[in-house]
C-alpha cells in the first residue's frame, strides 16, 4: 500500500527517533533494523525506501538527539543567569544519568562513531561542535575551555553510570557540578 508524502514524512520521523533511543540504550550494533522497525510498527522492508543503510539511519538518529541536545542548552543559556552552570547542572543530572535511551548521545554514540567513522563520525563531530560553542557564549569563555568544560561533562557521566554504586555515581555528578560552577 502507497502511503502520502506526509504519511513517509513522518514515519521517517518516528523511525529516525526510535532508533535514536535504541541506539542509545543499546549501541549501534546491539539493535537491528528489524527491531527498529517492529518498534515503529512499520514493516522491514519499508526501512529501504526511507534510508540507504542501517549506518545513514545512525547517523540521522545521532544528528537529531545532538541537535535536541543542542535546543535544549541553547534554552538553558537564554535563560539562565550563569548559563554555563546551569548547564553543566541540566547536564550531570541524575536524569542523564538513570536514562541511556533519552540522555546524552555523546556518551552512547562516541564509541560507535569512533568505531565506524564515515558519515557517523560526521554527525557526531557536528553535533558535538554545535554543543561546544553553546557552552562557550554561554559561558563566555574560549573554545579551549569549552572544550575541556564538555570533556569534564562526558568524562563525569560516564564515569557516574558505570560505577555500578548509587552514593559514589551521586557524588561524582556533584563534584563535577561543583567544578563546573
Amino acid at each position: 500500500m502507497k502511503v502520502s508524502r506526509e504519511q513517509a514524512s513522518r514515519n521517517r520521523e518516528k523511525v529516525v527517533e526510535t532508533a535514536s533511543r535504541l541506539f542509545r540504550a543499546h549501541g549501534v550494533d546491539g539493535v537491528g533494523i528489524g527491531e527498529v522497525m517492529r518498534a515503529c510498527d512499520l514493516t522491514h522492508g519499508g526501512f529501504y525506501n526511507q534510508f540507504e543503510s542501517k549506518d545513514a539511519l545512525a547517523a540521522e538518529a545521532c544528528a537529531a538527539a545532538l541537535a535536541k541536545s543542542a535546543a535544549r542548552w541553547s534554552g538553558i543559556a537564554a535563560e539562565a543567569k550563569d548559563a554555563a552552570a546551569a548547564i553543566a547542572d541540566d547536564y550531570l543530572s541524575p536524569r542523564n544519568r538513570d536514562a541511556p535511551q533519552t540522555g546524552c548521545a555523546l556518551i552512547a554514540l562516541g564509541p560507535d562513531a569512533a568505531r565506524k567513522g564515515g558519515d557517523l563520525a560526521g554527525a557526531f563531530r557536528k553535533g558535538f561542535e554545535e554543543l561546544a560553542g553553546i557552552l562557550e557564549q554561554a559561558g563566555e569563555m574560549d573554545r579551549s575551555a569549552a572544550l575541556a568544560r564538555m570533556a569534564q561533562m562526558v568524562g563525569a557521566l560516564v564515569l557516574a553510570r558505570a560505577v555500578g554504586d548509587a552514593d559514589l555515581s551521586d557524588e561524582i555528578l556533584q563534584a563535577a557540578r561543583d567544578a563546573a560552577g
